[in-house]
């Protein structure tokens, strides 16, 4: 049974394996459980990831996610910590999707590790309503709604997220849709922190990761430990074939994250469309377990590209797709391209 206890209050979130596996029929069941602010997913009544909302964190988030075989593909830390992982950015946790400055407002870096003097410079997305769930032999779905709020309290953007849970043989599937509504003029300014990110298990992280001091846009530092990089076999590789610490601010249709642990060999791969702003995408991929697509921090990223500051003007909505995709073993380039093509036939 997976446990971990909230850095507040005595809440569990679990994905109670035993229960589930003994209860659940096959195929994709997304069972709710709003009183412990979270909703289970499971594959033939094994568990795939969990939607939480704790109130540690200041967003929602997919956690943990688990490729085919039961292989935990995101750091535990901050939600349940695992021995000799990294313990910085505490607000990389699980699957997400925010964004570094919107209206000069800072929802990505946002945590109870934030200074109290800087709480007015922060936004957090606020979880209000889960719309619908869907349970289903082949795929389960779950709708929910939440709120952007800035540090001055004010509703900035109302977010509709659709997730599409499905499987194949090898793989697990998440297809993300986002809706963002501005309640008031949204500037998403030139940034590099965003926009649908995830922070990987240790084994998954590159093996050629040092030490260092890493800034955000604000101007905060994170110091990175030295760490034994013996565990990490995590290789990055891109649509445009660009590999390893040579992915990160190059752009592509996809990127896919391979390594082991043990005797189990995992790939995990972001697939972004053709339909969304800024494709393709920009890769925020770090070497320390940071898996992040962003289209829209432009200039940042390649300082010869105009700033893009992409916009969502009051009463309008922006609409973006993602998949993410999680199998157990190596994958080839002409797989990834052919599940890249069926989805953007698809969307």
């Amino acid at each position: 049974m997976h446990r971990f206890l909230l850095p507040i209050g005595v809440m569990a979130i679990a994905l109670q394996v035993a229960h589930v596996a003994s209860a659940a029929p096959p195929g994709v069941k997304v069972t709710p459980d709003e009183a412990h602010r979270r909703v289970d997913i499971t594959i033939d009544g094994e568990p795939f990831t969990s939607y939480v909302w704790p109130a540690s964190l200041k967003k929602p988030t997919l956690f943990p996610l688990m490729a085919p075989g039961q292989i935990e593909i995101t750091r535990g830390y901050p939600l349940m910590p695992h021995t000799g992982e990294r313990v910085d950015h505490p607000h990389h946790a699980g699957l997400w999707f925010n964004y570094g400055n919107v209206n000069g407002f800072d929802f990505w870096n946002n945590s109870e590790a934030i200074k109290p003097e800087d709480a007015a410079k922060m936004g957090t997305i606020q979880q209000q309503k889960i719309i619908t769930t869907r349970s289903g032999i082949n795929n389960g779905e779950l709708v929910v709604q939440s709120v952007w709020v800035t540090g001055t309290k004010q509703p900035l953007i109302e977010q509709t997220t659709s997730y599409v849970f499905s499987h194949m043989k090898d793989a697990r599937v998440i297809d993300l849709t986002i809706k963002l509504h501005a309640m008031e003029r949204a500037v998403f300014k030139d940034d590099k922190e965003g926009l649908l990110g995830m922070r990987v298990a240790r084994w998954l992280e590159s093996s050629t990761e040092k030490s260092g001091i890493f800034t955000d846009a604000g101007g905060r530092e994170t110091k990175m430990a030295d760490m034994d990089n013996s565990v990490a076999t995590g290789i990055y590789l891109t649509s445009e074939g660009k590999r390893g610490d040579a992915v990160w601010r190059t752009r592509g249709s996809w990127c896919s994250l391979t390594g082991h642990t043990g005797d189990k060999t995992a790939t995990v791969a972001i697939f972004d469309n053709e339909k969304n702003p800024g494709y393709p995408t920009y890769w925020h991929a770090r070497g320390y377990g940071l898996f992040a697509a962003n289209p829209l921090g432009q200039k940042i990223f390649d300082p010869s590209a105009a700033a893009l500051n992409f916009t969502i003007e009051k009463g309008s909505t922006a609409v973006f797709h993602y998949r993410v995709l999680l199998i157990s073993h190596v994958v080839s380039v002409d797989r990834l391209n052919r599940e890249a093509a069926d989805f953007n036939t698809e969307k």
